[in-house]
């Protein structure tokens, strides 16, 4: 599933220089998660980075953008072309 930025967001902007699809942006209250390019960081990374830089944990699952890995490997494929996937 796709990530979303809850309001517990501060604006730092650790996640967006972390997300290697580029699918964060600055919104107006907090940072926004772009789900069309959301991967979960499959395809780059075993953990999913912005969740992981994040000073106060506000990258969290979408439970409304639920996706099989082999769908986050699709669209990996898709935004990265000729891209091989690592683990």
């Amino acid at each position: 599933m796709a990530f979303k930025i809850t309001d517990a967001c501060i604006m730092c902007g650790s996640c967006e220089y972390e997300c290697p699809n580029e699918a964060i942006s600055e919104g107006d209250d907090l940072y926004i998660i772009d789900p069309d390019k959301c991967t979960e960081c499959v395809g780059f990374f075993g953990t999913q980075q912005c969740a992981d830089v994040c000073p106060e944990g506000a990258p969290v699952p979408d439970p409304d953008r639920e996706e099989t890995r082999e769908e986050l490997l699709a669209k990996f494929a898709k935004l990265n072309p000729g891209k091989t996937p690592k683990a």
